[in-house]
């Protein structure tokens, strides 16, 4: 056993104190290098007489242990042999046992252990489940099903696959039948036990358990035990969602096991319509009764929430297929949906008013657009949508005689006025609503911008609307952003402004969300809307409020609840890019500073320390060349303060803005301060964490070229290529690995980088022979052409350390990966590196003229290749200030500056690449001089007519 159990509890318990918890950690993290770690932390889950919070914090430990040390990338185990077989025979049965809230947490580390060992490394362990399932106890069989979902749960996002296919025929081999069974006792059970509260709903959450396991042996393929038991199992589920009981009445807050099975039914039905509509066909006509009936039956209490959506859901699904959509076809049934179904689900009940005073970012977060959350309101714009996409013109004139009874009603209710403007946003949009664009495409029988001004427009400007009807104005402009033209949008963007001064917490937020979104909104040219020197009168001013209703509550928790408004903010910043000096840096900086502070003592809203980063990198990228601007001394101490205190959340946003300063300004000397950190990125723990790889790569190939004096003078650079090593051993951190070799290379002479050479292109070899991605074998073509271009090694130097690794090795590995992995770069930097890197090889390499004849022919066909054919474009990389700038430039005082190289030609959008072509024909020509014509006669000797052709001007 690891370490002391009292030892262990006492660091668990510390781990849910605010002020203790990072000190805690750290000490676990400790313990959890010795061996039988995860063991103790098992034993304290399972002890029945440690605390509940105890026990389940080392719940929570034991899930992440295994996260992150069950196997390594090969797929072996990291744990001792017998740690891993205790575990395994252990943790089913701990499981079973366990309350609720331990199963959760243990059931999520028995899928990260399945997904390794499942089902052939453990393939014991669906008969041990079967062996333990109970006819008479529910508790028991309760927790056998809930590690059986847990482990068959993880199919439904899957791929199809051979060896995802095995593992579901094994497991419908050993647990199909007992599976079939279960159904039956199940139903017995709570046939028997109808009266008896307790056994009912232990019985009724055993067939929920049981409905969900029938959708995971469903959801790659129809099983034959389940197709052929498919019409019993479709008379209990019909049983089912019809069933009753008073001992259910007058509950009203969370659902019981009776709604959460028919959630489940209701679930497993829309999977069957979709996936085997040819199989389930006889059966939907009466489902979509019963489910009809579910919706008619329920009220609007938050039990019935989950129950209602997974219902609507169904129906949207029996709309989505064409012949079972024409049962809704008619214009009475279309109204009986939306009079019974749809205006019951989208008005605001008292719980949705509640929430908007009581818990206003909740509120937000739920009524949101792109929400995670599942709503009424939302499952029933699905389910409306779907009626409008089959039949438009219908659905719109049904819908629009309940929009303007409400609108009506509305003159004087202001609940009837949102339940008209929600009911219109629903029939309005086509399509998904974007997160860039809001709605895109709108219903062609509506006109938007009318119905904004005549409905709208006075709750946006007037201060006596109710606070909803003001969000419903707004949230309006937000969803329907991309329908107004410039005129429309400058008369709507001060009344957005004013209503970031409300005293409303949801107004002033959506205020927010609304102007963050119309500044990042562009035209078809790529244009933004609302440039620069629109917001620039108005920035100073907007962004001094939005900090004040960020720092309103200083407590770390309150302070960053809002990620709306951090984003407004960043989003301004990134606006008005060096205009931002124009709103006082230095006052910005002291709000930015100012809250890294204060969040840093407990960092608990990730969305909102991301764009508080961003924005501090939008002043960083825009404004650090600024005489007036020492953004160094500025971020230096809220910056330290976090390396100092460790604090794990913000490191690599430090790490990623330090190294944004040092990009901006290549040839300044390195900040004295900054020497140090160069020793604390040199400390192997610091890379202990897997996401500090990339911003401590990235600040470290930033450093190197300002430091390389120092890192020779101090031998560093061997503990540097440690850090390659590490690295490059790792799929998931090589991208980080040739980030710093590239910058070694780019940095360090051949005299320097001669003892290492030939150990880290042995790495790179080893790593090429390991099944690697297409990225990681672009990395490595880059890191050759890279060697291959700069002066002073080239091809050759490359050539002799490979050699020195094994005889001939260069062959297999430039012909099989330089080659064909050079034809696929795709960003301009790249293939103007492999441009230059073929033709110094072509003009300089003693190997290519002597010693690979051929290599040389090929070499200039792929050269010619590279100038010809046009590369594929890369997406924009969005909102993210902080990665790494795509820069044109591979240095070497190379001074032509091709951003593109690919074919020329009347319809090409690229400029003519004339300039690239040029300085390689002068390249040649010199080069040819220089050898006495060596370079012509090769051409003559080697290349095709085509290649001669290119080259006869420069070699005449």
């Amino acid at each position: 056993m690891a370490a002391d159990l009292g030892q262990i509890s006492q660091l668990l318990n510390l781990t849910l104190d605010a002020k203790q918890h990072r000190r805690a950690e750290a000490e676990l993290k400790i313990l959890s290098e010795e061996p039988g770690y995860s063991l103790s932390l098992l034993t304290l889950v399972h002890t029945a007489t440690q605390p509940t919070q105890t026990r389940l914090a080392a719940a929570l430990a034991f899930k992440n242990f295994i996260r992150h040390n069950w196997v390594n990338e090969d797929g072996s185990h990291k744990l001792a042999a017998n740690e891993v077989e205790t575990i395994k025979k252990e943790i089913v049965g701990m499981m079973i046992e366990a309350p609720h809230q331990i199963q959760a947490q243990l059931g999520e580390a028995i899928s990260t252990i399945a997904d390794s060992d499942f089902w052939e490394r453990w393939d014991t362990l669906t008969q041990d489940l079967v062996s333990r399932l109970s006819q008479t106890s529910f508790k028991q069989t309760n927790g056998v099903l809930e590690v059986a979902h847990s482990i068959f749960g993880r199919w439904r996002p899957l791929f199809s696959s051979n060896d995802l296919n095995r593992e579901v025929l094994h497991v419908v081999g050993v647990f199909g039948d007992p599976f079939i069974q279960m159904l039956g006792i199940a139903d017995q059970q709570i046939g028997a036990n109808a009266t008896n509260g307790p056994e009912l709903k232990g019985w009724l959450t055993t067939m929920s358990l049981l409905v969900k396991i029938f959708y995971d042996l469903s959801c790659q393929d129809l099983p034959p035990v389940i197709e052929t038991n498919l019409q019993s199992i479709t008379v209990l589920l019909h049983k089912y969602l019809n069933y009753t009981n008073p001992i259910f009445d007058g509950e009203e807050d969370d659902p019981t096991p009776l709604e959460n099975l028919k959630s489940d039914i209701c679930e497993v039905l829309q999977l069957y319509t979709n996936k085997y509509d040819d199989d389930f066909n006889p059966y939907v006509q009466e489902f979509t009764q019963d489910v009809w009936n579910v919706l008619s039956s329920v009220g609007p209490e938050k039990r019935y929430d989950i129950l209602t959506c997974q219902a609507l859901k169904f129906l949207t699904a029996v709309a989505s297929v064409s012949r079972h959509a024409q049962i809704f076809s008619d214009e009475a049934t279309l109204g009986t949906i939306v009079e019974k179904v749809i205006i019951p689900n989208v008005s605001l009940r008292e719980s949705d008013v509640e929430m908007f005073e009581d818990e206003p970012i909740e509120f937000i977060r739920h009524d949101l657009e792109g929400s995670d959350t599942d709503s009424r309101r939302r499952a029933s714009t699905d389910f409306l949508q779907k009626l409008l996409g089959n039949f438009e013109m219908l659905v719109t004139q049904v819908v629009f005689k309940y929009i303007n009874h409400f609108l009506e009603q509305g003159k004087n209710d202001w609940k009837a006025k949102d339940t008209a403007v929600y009911l219109f946003l629903a029939i309005a949009a086509k399509g998904a609503v974007t997160a860039s664009h809001g709605v895109k495409t709108v219903n062609s029988h509506i006109n938007v911008v009318d119905f904004f001004t005549q409905h709208i427009a006075g709750d946006l400007v007037g201060g006596t609307s109710h606070p909803i009807a003001k969000v419903d104005a707004i949230k309006y402009l937000y969803n329907f952003r991309s329908q107004l033209d410039k005129a429309q949008w400058a008369a709507a963007m001060q009344p957005l402004i004013q209503n970031l001064g409300s005293d409303n917490y949801v107004v002033y937020t959506y205020a927010a969300i609304a102007v963050e979104r119309v500044l990042y909104l562009t035209d078809d040219s790529g244009q933004h809307i609302f440039p620069r020197a629109d917001i620039q009168p108005h920035a100073k001013e907007l962004l001094e409020h939005l900090f004040s209703l960020i720092e309103k509550d200083a407590s770390p928790a309150k302070l960053q609840e809002n990620e709306f408004l951090m984003r407004c903010i960043m989003r301004v910043l990134i606006v008005l890019k060096e205009g931002a000096a124009q709103c006082g840096i230095n006052s910005i900086l002291t709000h930015l500073n100012g809250i890294t502070n204060i969040i840093k003592q407990n960092p608990s809203n990730p969305r909102f320390y991301y764009y508080h980063f961003e924005a501090m990198g939008a002043l960083v990228r825009y404004c650090s060349s600024l005489p007036q601007v020492d953004l160094i001394s500025r971020l230096w101490e809220p910056f330290a303060l976090i390396l100092t205190e460790e604090v794990s959340e913000f490191i690599p946003f430090v790490f990623q803005i330090f190294a944004l300063l040092l990009e901006l300004n290549p040839t300044a000397q390195i900040p004295g301060d900054f020497k140090a950190l160069l020793e604390l990125v040199l400390t192997p723990t610091l890379w202990d964490t897997r996401g500090n790889a990339p911003p401590l790569s990235r600040f470290l190939a930033a450093i190197i070229p300002m430091a390389a004096q120092g890192i020779v003078a101090e031998n560093k650079l061997e503990a540097i290529l440690l850090i390659f090593q590490r690295l490059l051993s790792s799929k998931k951190t090589s991208q980080n690995a040739f980030d710093i070799i590239d910058a070694v290379v780019s940095t360090f002479p051949a005299e320097v980088l001669d003892p290492y050479f030939t150990n880290v292109i042995g790495l790179v070899f080893e790593s090429v022979q390991k099944q690697p991605s297409e990225s990681h074998k672009l990395r490595v073509a880059r890191f050759y052409h890279l060697v291959s271009a700069k002066p002073g090694l080239g091809a050759d130097y490359f050539i002799k350390h490979a050699d020195a690794v094994q005889a001939n090795v260069f062959t297999p590995f430039y012909l099989q990966v330089i080659r064909p992995t050079t034809a696929l770069f795709a960003k301009p930097v790249d293939r103007k590196l492999a441009v230059v890197s073929y033709t110094k090889t072509l003009c300089e390499s003693t190997a290519f003229a002597e010693r690979y004849a051929k290599g040389w022919g090929f070499t200039c066909t792929n050269l010619l290749d590279l100038l010809k054919n046009p590369p594929r474009v890369a997406a924009g990389l969005g909102d993210e200030l902080l990665v790494e700038n795509d820069v044109d430039d591979i240095g070497f005082g190379i001074g032509f500056t091709p951003l593109n190289t690919c074919k020329r030609g009347p319809t090409d959008s690229y400029p003519e690449i004339t300039e690239v072509e040029k300085w390689v024909g002068q390249y040649v020509k010199e080069a040819n001089a220089k050898t006495g014509g060596q370079v012509a006669r090769f051409a003559q000797e080697r290349l095709t007519p085509e290649a001669q052709q290119f080259f006869a001007p420069y070699l005449a």
